[in-house]
């Protein structure tokens, strides 16, 4: 008997899913707190942290729907946050003036015990793995 759920809601899927609904409602609630309260304090730390959110939002909904435009979503997604990661996370530790308060992804997410970094990467290899699947289950019917 097979199995006709997506992989992203089984197994490592299910995880994967769980742990970017967690970020997006952390980042979610730590962006519109931010922008609220204290936008003029650090307002490109603040819109990166909003955008950080749209990311994580997008990336559970995408992974949690599992379809093939879906997993492409999943997939522009995770890129996305890891350059974002990267890019924010090397801005913030070369020109910290810049950063007066912390993203998601300041000092390559540090504040979150790195899970920011990781977790594009993990997307990524799941999202690669999956579609390796699937190809061969396409070839050999």
């Amino acid at each position: 008997m097979t199995d006709d759920r997506p992989a992203t809601r089984r197994g490592p899927g299910r995880l994967l899913v769980a742990v970017y609904a967690l970020f997006a409602v952390a980042a979610t609630s730590r962006a519109v707190f931010q922008l609220a309260t204290q936008f003029d304090e650090a307002p490109l730390a603040y819109l990166l942290s909003a955008l950080a959110a749209v990311v994580y939002v997008v990336a559970t909904v995408a992974l949690a729907r599992g379809g093939r435009t879906s997993v492409r979503v999943a997939t522009i997604s995770c890129t996305v946050e890891l350059v974002g990661v990267l890019a924010v996370g090397t801005l913030s530790v070369l020109r910290p003036e810049d950063f007066p308060d912390a993203t998601v992804w300041s000092d390559f997410g540090a504040g979150y015990g790195f899970v920011p970094l990781v977790l594009p990467v993990l997307g990524l290899l799941f999202l690669r793995s999956r579609r390796v699947r699937e190809d061969q289950h396409a070839d050999h019917p």
